[in-house]
């Protein structure tokens, strides 16, 4: 999380979704400071703001999920950083989720599984992440696939000219190809559509139109709220608890 008294601006970020490059990018030139844990959400900042710094204009980014498992794959079997071998990564990393991410890199890394046995393996309920605590009241939520003129308008709405494109750092290795393409097979299009369809659309997002319309059955976006209801309380309470 990135905050600025000169701007009066904040900036949540979210995992995977480009927010490493937005952070980097408001510290060196846009006078930004870290404040909080990297992936806090809006809800704790405000236990510790003041009423003016409530007042910020406040940004964050989120991603097409069908991107995001992919990414989310090959972080994992990359040992993205180092995230699970270096001591001093994983003491940073606490909570449930994360804890999920370290048993996956110890399937993948005993089993080198490829992505359609990974999706098929993790990814079973209905899709979501804590940007549906807040994010909908946000001033600004950037596309991951729209990142560098987003971040650019970003920036005018804060009142700031824009210095220079936004760079693309913090890349994931060994993604050689189109998202989409890893979705190969009809049982993993049929998984996608039930684990992804209500966050979708809910965000406005589609799935290739060759896949067909989209349809969310009442019962998946039933499952999908019934969730909801403890990821929030796990968002909000728990999460560096557990």
């Amino acid at each position: 999380m990135i905050i600025s008294h000169t701007y009066r601006y904040l900036f949540v970020q979210l995992p995977r979704t480009g927010s490493t490059a937005v952070a980097h990018e408001l510290r060196q030139l846009y006078g930004g400071t870290p404040i909080l844990r990297k992936h806090s959400t809006y809800e704790d900042f405000q236990k510790i703001a003041t009423p003016e710094e409530k007042r910020y204009f406040v940004f964050s980014c989120i991603r097409n999920p069908l991107d995001d498992a992919v990414s989310h794959y090959f972080k994992c079997k990359t040992d993205h950083k180092g995230n699970f071998t270096k001591p001093q990564r994983l003491e940073r990393r606490k909570g449930l989720v994360n804890q999920l991410d370290y048993e996956i890199f110890e399937y993948l890394r005993r089993t080198d599984a490829d992505f359609a046995t990974f999706f098929l393996k993790f990814y079973r309920t209905p899709y979501n992440n804590w940007a549906s605590l807040s994010h909908r009241t946000f001033n600004y939520v950037m596309r991951f696939e729209n990142l560098v003129a987003d971040f650019a308008t970003v920036l005018e709405q804060i009142g700031i000219e824009p210095k220079r494109p936004l760079p693309h750092i913090n890349p994931t290795a060994r993604r050689t190809r189109s998202y989409i393409s890893y979705y190969d097979t009809p049982e993993v299009i049929a998984r996608a559509k039930w684990v992804f369809g209500p966050f979708m659309q809910e965000w406005g997002y589609e799935f290739p139109p060759e896949w067909g319309e989209m349809q969310v059955p009442w019962w998946n976006r039933a499952q999908y709220s019934f969730l909801n209801v403890f990821r929030t309380m796990y968002w909000k309470h728990l999460r560096y608890r557990i």
